[in-house]
C-alpha cells in the first residue's frame, strides 16, 4: 500500500469510528484511484458536473462562486479532509461552482458509480458518509451563525485559534473571501494582531 493511501485508510478509520466495520475496508480503498492536481488545475468547473468525491492527501482545494464580476471563496478543503461538490456529484447536475486547486494537491478520488455502489453494499463506506455529512452540517451551521454575530476581527480570531496551519498553507486574499472580509480590512487586522 502506497503511504498516501495509508493517510486514506486512517482517515477513513478516524471518520468511521467503529472497528468492528474495519473489514470493509479494502473494499472501499480499491475504489480510489490517486490523482495529482497543479496549482490552479480545476476539480471541477462551474457549469459542469463534478465526477469525483475526493480525499486530499495533500494541498488546498478552493470552492469558489462569483457574484458581480467577483470571485468568492465559499469553503476550502484542506489537507487530510474529503471534498465535492456534492450536488453535482451525488445527483449528476451542472456544478454551481468551481473547486480550483490553489496549491499542487494529492488526492484519491472516488467516481460517482462506485461511491453509489459503495452506499448501497458497504455498511462502513455509509458509517462514513454519515458521519462526515454530519460533521459537514455542523460546519456549516457554525460557519453562518459566525458570519452573524462576530465582528471581523472575532472571525479572524477564531480561525487563528481553530486552524492556525491555514495562515501558512493559504493565500491571505482567499482566507479574507472566506472570512467574509474585505483584502484591505484582513490587512489592517492582521497588523494589529502582530
Amino acid at each position: 500500500m502506497k503511504a498516501s493511501q495509508h493517510n486514506l485508510e486512517q482517515y477513513l478509520k478516524s471518520v468511521i469510528d467503529d472497528s468492528e466495520l474495519e473489514h470493509q475496508l479494502p473494499a472501499i480503498l480499491q475504489c480510489f484511484t490517486h490523482l495529482r492536481l497543479q496549482k490552479n488545475d480545476f476539480f471541477v468547473e462551474e457549469g459542469n458536473v463534478c465526477k469525483y468525491f475526493c480525499y486530499i492527501n495533500y494541498g488546498v482545494l478552493q470552492h469558489a462562486i462569483t457574484v458581480q464580476g467577483e470571485e468568492k471563496t465559499t469553503y476550502l478543503g484542506l489537507k487530510n479532509s474529503s471534498t465535492s461538490a456534492l450536488n453535482s456529484f451525488m445527483h449528476s447536475v451542472p456544478s454551481r461552482k468551481n473547486i480550483k486547486a490553489i496549491s499542487d494537491c494529492d488526492l484519491w478520488i472516488i467516481k460517482s458509480e462506485d461511491f453509489a455502489t459503495l452506499l448501497k453494499n458497504n455498511r462502513a463506506f455509509k458509517a462514513f458518509y454519515y458521519k462526515l455529512i454530519e460533521k459537514q452540517i455542523y460546519r456549516i451551521d457554525d460557519y453562518r451563525i459566525d458570519l452573524l454575530t462576530l465582528s471581523p476581527e472575532e472571525r479572524y480570531h477564531k480561525l487563528l485559534e481553530n486552524e492556525p496551519n491555514l495562515l501558512l498553507e493559504v493565500p491571505l486574499h482567499y482566507l479574507a473571501s472566506f472570512l467574509g472580509i474585505s483584502n484591505r480590512h484582513m490587512s489592517r487586522i492582521r497588523k494589529n494582531t502582530k
